[in-house]
């Protein structure tokens, strides 16, 4: 009998790559200079805060519009699958009366 060899079919990963340097940060370069100040708000103006106002209102209009409507194809629907049950309700109904005035015993009584 001839000795067997084992032959991996996949090979070893390659090594890790040594870490990177961190970048050395030489105590003679100056901190960056600080970022120039953002310009200042704008002053508060009402007509804004009325335009907003009424983007709100519309918004909650619409909402309850969308709202209303859904509730309404809601109660549709839960009208239209009662009406879909309802033949099904007195099928199962009439069918297990069928059964049970059919149903005999399995097993025959014996005659003394």
């Amino acid at each position: 009998m001839g000795e067997i060899q084992i032959r991996h079919p996949f090979s070893l990963p390659p090594p890790p790559l040594p870490p990177l340097p961190l970048p050395s940060i030489s105590r003679a370069d100056p901190p960056p200079p600080p970022p120039p100040p953002s310009t200042p708000p704008p002053p508060f103006d009402p007509s804004r805060m009325i335009g907003i106002i009424r983007r709100k209102v519309l918004i909650k209009d619409l909402a309850a519009v969308y709202h209303a409507e859904c509730l309404t194809y809601c109660q549709e629907l839960l009208e239209l699958q009662s009406k879909l049950e309802d033949p099904f309700r007195d099928k199962k109904s009439q069918e297990d009366s069928r059964k049970e005035m059919t149903k005999t015993s399995k097993r025959l009584k014996k005659l003394r």
